[in-house]
C-alpha cells in the first residue's frame, strides 16, 4: 500500500515517514513544495499523479493561527482551495483522501467534548479556512475521511512542547494559559490512526463509512496542565524545568481568539477502526523522553 502525504515538512509527514519505517506493507511518499504547493493549484495533480499513491493523506496546512487574520486570502487558498484540489487529484486518480482539520472549527462554547455533528463555529480566519477546507474536500472527493485533531506536537517541527522545553532552558518560570482546554495528541499517534485507517480502506473495498471524525488524544487538561506534566518529566529525566504559571486567557492577549473549550470525543473512530489513541499524559512522555536524548539542542532549536 503507497500513502502520498502532502505537508512534506509537517509533523504528521514527518511522523507517517517514520511509522512506515517499521513496517513491511506501506509505502509513504512525502510530497511538498515547490512539486505541490497549495498555494498553486496547478501543481497538484501532477504531483500526487507522480506518486502513485493508492491512497492520498492531505495533511499541508496554513497554520499560523494568529498570522491568519492579516493574510485571509492566503489561508483560504492554502486550507480551502488548496485542500479541494488535493481531494479533486485523488478522484481524479481513483482514490480516496484522508484529510486533516482541527478542533479550531468550534466555538467553545459546549460544556463537553464535542463529538462530530455538533454545529461549527470557528471564532477565527484559521479554523474557518479549515472549515471551509472541509467542505471542499467533501464535495470533490465522495472516498473521503476528515480526521479533525487538536493541539498537535512531534519530536519535529514546531509545537507546544517543544516550546516548552525551550523556554524552561532560559527562565525559571513560564506563564501559561489556564482556562482553555482540550485534547493534547502525539503527531505519532496521528500517523498510527491514519496507517489503521488506510489498511481498512484497502481492505475493504465496500467500505461506506466515509465522513467526519475526531482523532485526538486520550483524556483532556488545560495548556498550563500541558506544560507541567512536560516539564515535570523533563525534570525526572534531567532536562530542562521551570515553574508554570496559571494565567488566563485575558492576560495573554492574541489576535485571533480561541476556543476555550476544544475537547473533542473520539469514540466514532474507535467504533468504525477499532483504534483509540494512548492517554496523552503517556504519549507525551514518549516525546518528552526523545527530545531528552542526543538530538534535544538540535530538536528544540528547529
Amino acid at each position: 500500500m503507497r500513502l502520498a502525504v502532502t505537508g512534506r515538512d509537517g509533523q504528521v509527514a514527518a511522523s507517517l515517514v517514520e511509522a512506515a519505517r517499521d513496517r513491511d506493507d506501506v509505502e509513504v511518499v512525502a510530497v511538498g513544495r515547490p512539486a505541490l504547493d497549495l498555494a498553486r493549484p496547478d501543481t497538484v495533480f501532477a504531483a500526487l499523479e507522480a506518486a502513485r499513491p493508492d491512497i492520498v493523506v492531505s495533511a499541508a496546512a496554513y497554520t499560523a493561527v494568529d498570522q491568519a487574520e492579516d493574510e485571509q486570502d492566503l489561508a483560504f487558498a492554502v486550507n480551502a482551495a488548496g485542500a479541494g484540489k488535493v481531494a479533486e487529484a485523488a478522484a481524479r486518480l481513483g482514490v480516496p483522501v484522508i484529510h486533516l482539520s482541527t478542533d479550531y472549527v468550534f466555538d467553545g462554547t459546549k460544556d463537553g467534548a464535542y463529538v462530530e455533528t455538533d454545529a461549527t463555529a470557528p471564532l477565527g480566519v484559521y479554523g474557518a479556512s479549515k472549515l471551509a477546507g472541509e467542505e471542499a474536500v467533501a464535495a470533490a472527493n465522495p472516498r473521503h475521511l476528515i480526521l479533525r485533531t487538536a493541539w498537535v506536537y512531534s519530536p519535529f517541527g514546531r509545537n507546544f512542547v517543544k516550546t516548552m522545553l525551550r523556554l524552561a532552558a532560559d527562565r525559571d518560570e513560564i506563564a501559561v494559559v489556564a482556562d482553555q482546554w482540550g485534547n493534547p495528541t502525539s503527531a505519532r499517534d496521528i500517523a498510527d490512526a491514519i496507517l489503521r485507517a488506510a489498511a481498512r480502506l484497502r481492505d475493504d473495498r465496500n467500505f461506506a463509512a466515509f465522513g467526519v471524525y475526531h482523532l485526538a488524544g486520550e483524556g483532556d487538561t488545560s495548556w498550563s496542565g500541558f506544560a507541567r506534566h512536560i516539564l515535570d518529566t523533563s525534570r525526572a529525566l534531567g532536562g530542562p524545568y521551570a515553574k508554570v504559571r496559571d494565567i488566563a486567557t485575558a492576560d495573554y492577549p492574541t489576535k485571533a481568539r480561541r476556543p476555550q473549550n476544544s475537547r473533542l470525543s473520539s469514540a466514532k473512530f474507535a467504533n468504525v477502526f477499532g483504534w483509540q489513541a494512548p492517554h496523552w499524559r503517556d504519549a507525551a512522555e514518549r516525546v518528552v523522553r526523545r527530545l531528552g536524548g542526543s538530538e534535544t539542542k538540535q530538536a528544540l532549536s528547529a
